[in-house]
C-alpha cells in the first residue's frame, strides 16, 4: 500500500532558470549570499564592540581584541573540519547542522560574564560558523548550473567580503541602543530563523555507495595537499586576505593625515568598496568570457596596481575612496575566480578543496593586521607599496593554474541543450544524474 504522505520530491521541469537536474539559482544565490553577511560577518562585530565590552568585562579594548583573534583562528580551523563533512554528508546537512550549533554558541556569547568566558566561547562560535563558507561554496559547485555558477559564486563571496563592513556597521547602531549583548543575541535569533529557508530552497546531495567513509573523506586532504597548484592557489589566497586587511588597517594605524585615527574618515572609506561588491556580479557575464585562472590572475595584477597607484595619492581622501573601490573591485573578482578554479582542480572532492581555500582566506586575514603593524614605520605610502608587492606575489603564484587552458571560455550552452551534458563535464561538476563525470 502506498504511503499517504509520500516525500515531496524536487521538480525535474526545465525553465529558463532552472535547467533539469540543477537547484534554482536565484533563491539559492540570495539565501546563501544573505547568511554569508550573517555568519561570516560574526567574525568582525567584535570590531565595532571592542569599547563597549572593554568597559562592560571590565578590561581594555587591547586586551578585548582577543575575542576576534580567537573567533579567526578557530573559524580557520574550523573550515579543515567542514570540508571533509560537506563531502560526506552533503552540503545542506553540513550547513543546517552547523547553523543550530552556531545559534547555540552565538547566542552564549550574550551571557558570558568575563573576557575569558567571553573568548572561550567565540572560540567555539567560529569553529561552529566555519562550517557554513565550505558547504555553502561547495553546494553551488555541485547544484548550480555551469552558466550561471559563475554568477553565484561571486555574489556569495562578494556578500561574505561585504560582512566585513556590513556587519560592523550593524553592530556599532545596535551597540548604540541595545548593548552589546544585544548584538549575539540578534545574530543567533537571525541564525535561528534562517533554518527554514536553507531546509526549503536547498537541495540534499544525492550520495552512492562507492564513496566511502567519513574516514577516507578526511584521508583526502593530505593528497590534495600534494597537488602543486592547489597548494600554490592556496598561498595566493593567503597573500589576496592578507593584502585586502592590511590596506583597511593601514588606513587605520598608519593613514594620511585627516584619516588615521579618525573614525567617521576610516568608516567611510570603509563603506566605499561597497559600490564595487553590487557592481561586480551584474558583470559576471563580460567576465566570464576569461577562464577563471585567467580571471584570478589578472585580478591579482589590477589590485596590485590599484594600491601601487594609491600610494600615490596622498591625504586626497576622494582619490583615495576611488582606489578602495577599485580594489575592492578586484578583489571581489579574484576570490570567485580562484573558487572556481580549486573547485575544477578536485572534482572528486570539493567541500574539502573549497575548505582548503577558505582555512588560507582566514589565515590571510588574521596575518594582515600584523603585516600593517610590522610595516607601519614605512608610512601610508610605504605600507601600500608593501601591500602591492604581496599582490603581486599573489598573481604569480596564481600563474601555474592558467596552464593548458585557454584565455577565453566556450560560451555556455542553452539549458537543456544538446551540448549541456559535455559542458557539466568539462567544468568538473555533476551531471544531471548527480554523478562526477570523472569518478
Amino acid at each position: 500500500m502506498s504511503h499517504p504522505f509520500p516525500p515531496r520530491k524536487h521538480s525535474a521541469v526545465s525553465t529558463p532558470d532552472r535547467p533539469p537536474g540543477w537547484a534554482p539559482a536565484v533563491p539559492t544565490t540570495v539565501l546563501l549570499t544573505a547568511l554569508g553577511v550573517l555568519i561570516v560577518g560574526q567574525m568582525y562585530t567584535v570590531l565595532a564592540l571592542l569599547q563597549p565590552m572593554a568597559t562592560t568585562l571590565g578590561t581594555t579594548p587591547g586586551q578585548a581584541t582577543w575575542t576576534a583573534t580567537a573567533f579567526g583562528f578557530a573559524y580557520a580551523a574550523g573550515f579543515l573540519l567542514a570540508g571533509p563533512l560537506s563531502d560526506r554528508y552533503g552540503p545542506r546537512a553540513v550547513i543546517t547542522a552547523g547553523l543550530v550549533a552556531a545559534t547555540v554558541t552565538t547566542a552564549a556569547v550574550g551571557f558570558a560574564p568575563d573576557l575569558p568566558t567571553v573568548i572561550v566561547l567565540r572560540s567555539l562560535q567560529g569553529l561552529t560558523a566555519a562550517t557554513f563558507a565550505p558547504s555553502a561554496l561547495s553546494y553551488v559547485a555541485r547544484h548550480i548550473a555551469p552558466q550561471r555558477r559563475g554568477t553565484s559564486l561571486t555574489c556569495v563571496t562578494s556578500g561574505m567580503l561585504a560582512a566585513a563592513v556590513v556587519m560592523q556597521i550593524g553592530a556599532q547602531v545596535l551597540a548604540a541602543h541595545a548593548g552589546w549583548r544585544a548584538v549575539f543575541w540578534t545574530g543567533a535569533a537571525l541564525m535561528a530563523l534562517s533554518l527554514v529557508p536553507v531546509r526549503r530552497v536547498l537541495r540534499p546531495t544525492a550520495h552512492h555507495g562507492d564513496e566511502g567513509g567519513l574516514l577516507q573523506a578526511f584521508t583526502a586532504m593530505p593528497r590534495l595537499l600534494r597537488r602543486p597548484r592547489l597548494g600554490a592557489l592556496c598561498l595566493a589566497t593567503v597573500a589576496l586576505m592578507a593584502a585586502f586587511v592590511a590596506l583597511y588597517t593601514a588606513v587605520a594605524i598608519a593613514g594620511p593625515p585627516g584619516i588615521a585615527g579618525n573614525s567617521s574618515a576610516v568608516l567611510a572609506l570603509r563603506a566605499s568598496g561597497l559600490p564595487a561588491l553590487i557592481a561586480v556580479p551584474l558583470l559576471v557575464p563580460v567576465l566570464q568570457r576569461l577562464r577563471a585562472p585567467l580571471r584570478a590572475t589578472s585580478a591579482f595584477f589590477l589590485a596590485a596596481l590599484t594600491v601601487a597607484a594609491g600610494s600615490f595619492l596622498g591625504g586626497h581622501t576622494v582619490s583615495l575612496a576611488v582606489a578602495l573601490l577599485l580594489f575592492v573591485a578586484a578583489v571581489a573578482v579574484a576570490a570567485p575566480a580562484v573558487v572556481e578554479t580549486i573547485g575544477a582542480l578536485a572534482p572528486h572532492a570539493r567541500g574539502t578543496a573549497v575548505a582548503f581555500y577558505g582555512c588560507s582566506m582566514f589565515i590571510g586575514a588574521s596575518l594582515g593586521p600584523q603585516m600593517a603593524g610590522v610595516f607601519a614605520g614605512l608610512g601610508f605610502n610605504g605600507l601600500l607599496l608593501v601591500v602591492a608587492a604581496v599582490l603581486v606575489l599573489g598573481a604569480l603564484l596564481a600563474l601555474p593554474a592558467i596552464r593548458d587552458q585557454g584565455a577565453f571560455a566556450t560560451p555556455p550552452p542553452a539549458p537543456g541543450g544538446p551540448a549541456h551534458e559535455r559542458t557539466a563535464a568539462d567544468s568538473g561538476t555533476p551531471t544531471v544524474a548527480g554523478r562526477d563525470p570523472a569518478g
